[in-house]
């Protein structure tokens, strides 16, 4: 199997930053940490970013290009260190006088949330982690 992705993620003398192979980067820290992300708020990202990029490009090659493509996404959380469940909630602006692209948005949304986004399946299937250490 190739590497889909990898993330270097390190602390700095500014607090932590995940930073890819296209310089990209995040700034990382503890809840209440200001212009930073919590892991578990990377993680909500990750996947309404994965439904989002995989949804408005689909929606757009069968002609409904949504005018607004938006979501919001939350965790409960159940015990100090585990998630209950995650809400995936779209707000979407359909095309003036589009009559279909109601029905397509959500015929293509759901098909990726259940099964081409690759983020929210590795969250409700069973994923191997592993830790290597020096």
């Amino acid at each position: 199997m190739a590497i889909m992705a990898k993330v270097l993620v390190e602390r700095t003398d500014d607090g932590y930053v995940a930073t890819n192979d296209r310089g990209a980067s995040v700034a990382l820290g503890n809840a209440g940490d200001p212009g930073s992300f919590t892991p578990v708020e990377l993680l909500l990202a990750a996947l309404g970013g994965c439904e989002i990029v995989t949804i408005e490009p689909l929606t757009a090659q069968r002609h409904h290009r949504l005018v607004r493509l938006a979501a919001t996404v939350e965790a409960e959380k159940v015990a100090p260190t585990k998630l209950g469940t995650i809400t995936v909630t779209y707000d979407i602006e359909l095309p003036p006088g589009d009559d279909e692209a109601l029905e397509v948005f959500r015929a293509v949304a759901g098909r990726v949330h259940e099964r081409h986004c690759t983020v929210g399946r590795a969250l409700r299937e069973e994923t191997e982690s592993v830790q290597v250490l020096p």
